[in-house]
């Protein structure tokens, strides 16, 4: 029996997620703390945040996968309809405008829009060699989650309308730009990973790209999800070459 290590609190998301592993057979170890308990001697997937992550993985040889950090700067401007770089934040502390600015693949800085560079955590906080992501400003209509497994939407759901919650069901419009998206720019994704997208000005746009293992499944199947986190974060022995360069490493 296979087992999924999950952090000290659960959203209901991951609730679902632990729900969904249980009917699959697989057995759950909820931590209490981000301490490493006596007698686990030994684990197989996870579904938690990259912090619990990166604790639990050296001890159980774990595998996380995660999209490149210059993934999203990397896609064509007609994916992503806004200009989208990734840079050092101390070279992000002279943009003089508003910005969307966030950690690429964790949380370290916070995902939001800043009036400029100088809103910006500073130097006595943040290693001035940090990397973030910084794009234009962008009000999307309506933005999707989905689920990818092999190069293909597995499964997926509407998260947000005008920049607030609303969960909804997956519409084929979406799911066709996902694929679309998988199709030019797949090949540079790790083959389990989330991909947000959404509309903005009427047009399809990818927001951004996430570890399966680390992200909310809001109305998706949680069955067709749970297909996509246990490749996204199981043994190193059983990570394919192509995704080997996509192992995450703790920080």
């Amino acid at each position: 029996m296979r087992t999924m290590l999950l952090p000290p609190r659960l959203t209901a998301s991951a609730e679902s997620v632990r729900e969904a592993a249980q009917r699959y057979g697989l057995r759950t170890v909820q931590f209490t703390s981000f301490t490493l308990p006596d007698g686990l001697r030994g684990a197989e997937h996870l579904h938690a945040g990259p912090g619990f992550a990166d604790v639990v993985v050296p001890a159980y040889g774990i595998a996380p996968l995660e999209a490149p950090r210059d993934w999203l700067a990397g896609l064509p401007r007609e994916l992503t309809r806004r200009d989208v770089r990734i840079m050092p934040i101390a070279e992000a502390y002279a943009l003089r405008r508003p910005v969307f600015i966030k950690s690429p693949n964790d949380k370290g800085i916070r995902a939001m829009v800043y009036a400029d560079g100088s809103r910006l955590p500073g130097p006595d906080a943040v290693d001035p060699e940090t990397v973030v992501l910084v794009s234009d400003v962008v009000t999307f209509e309506a933005e999707y989650r989905l689920h990818c497994l092999d190069g293909t939407v597995h499964t997926g759901s509407r998260y947000a309308e005008n920049g607030r919650l609303a969960l909804g069901p997956l519409p084929e419009a979406a799911k066709a730009f996902g694929t679309e998206v998988l199709a030019e720019a797949g090949a540079a994704l790790p083959s389990a990973i989330v991909v947000d997208v959404g509309t903005a000005d009427g047009h399809w746009a990818v927001v951004e790209a996430n570890a399966a293992w680390a992200s909310g499944l809001y109305t998706a199947s949680p069955e067709l999800a749970l297909d996509v986190i246990l490749r996204a974060a199981g043994p190193v022995g059983d990570v394919a070459p192509r995704d080997r360069r996509f192992i995450r490493v703790p920080s």
